[in-house]
């Protein structure tokens, strides 16, 4: 009989441990479910306080880095974009070729990259006002026969992929023509080590770049004119209005030209 009590006593123990932990599981289970657990994440980041700028920073001095950080005149005027949005600003950075790509499936909400309005990138993205006016450049070596874009012609050209050096240079002579790079700084230094004969490239940036590289040097004509702006998904009316509204206000009262005097000397 005290065997059998002894036994009866251990059963009960074994059954009310059983039920507990049962009880603990479901509990586990709904508050995790409903985020009511003691070590649930209660933060509360809010996607709509933040600007999400896409850039390439390879392109001095629009966008670049310095001591780990992209600074740059498309740097500056977006975070005083989203200072008067009330947002903070957020940099990713990526190929040129993928920016275009970034706004419209959302993953940034504004793309920034000293970017050309384009008929070809209207049919993906629309753009701001015009922020800056580009002007694209011959680099040269400093011996080369090149004088002007004329001579141009049978020649191998470096450009940086999908920017509109790319675009113009390909229009004009051909595939056969063109040598892609996915960074400016790879397309200088192609011409350098003489695998092409010249680099179409935004003069700002060829500016910088020739002043680094000895032996180079920037044609007196020009390739093209043309206008940078932000672009913008073109389902996404509202923050393209507020953003250019802010940025008319920035330039209007000086301040985007006050960037660009600070990173772009006459």
């Amino acid at each position: 009989m005290k065997k059998f009590r002894f036994w009866l006593f251990i059963l009960g123990l074994l059954l009310l441990a059983t039920a507990c932990t049962a009880e603990e599981e479901i509990t586990e289970a709904v508050a995790t479910e409903t985020g009511t657990e003691d070590n649930a994440d209660t933060s509360n980041d809010d996607a709509s306080d933040v600007l999400v700028m896409a850039t390439n920073a390879t392109f001095p001095p629009y966008e670049f880095y310095e001591g780990g950080e992209i600074v740059g005149i498309d740097a500056e005027v977006a975070a005083k974009i989203a200072e008067k949005l009330g947002k903070t600003l957020r940099i990713d950075d990526m190929e040129f070729g993928a920016i275009i790509n970034a706004v419209t499936t959302g993953k940034a909400d504004i793309g920034m990259a000293g970017m050309s309005v384009t008929e070809d990138r209207l049919e993906s993205v629309d753009f701001s006002t015009s922020y800056a006016t580009g002007i694209q450049s011959i680099i040269v070596k400093e011996d080369s026969d090149i004088a002007e874009p004329a001579d141009l012609e049978g020649k191998m050209i470096g450009v940086q992929l999908s920017t509109t050096g790319d675009i113009y240079i390909t229009d004009e002579y051909g595939e056969e023509s063109v040598d892609r790079y996915n960074k400016g700084a790879d397309a200088i230094m192609a011409l350098t080590q003489g695998k092409v004969d010249a680099v179409v490239i935004d003069n700002a940036p060829a500016k910088e770049y020739v002043r680094v590289n000895e032996g180079l040097k920037i044609l007196d004509t020009e390739y093209a004119e043309e206008d940078y702006a932000i672009a913008f998904a073109k389902e996404n009316d509202a923050l393209r209005d507020q953003v250019d509204a802010a940025l008319k206000e920035l330039i209007e009262d000086g301040t985007v030209q006050t960037i660009i005097d600070k990173y772009i000397q006459p």
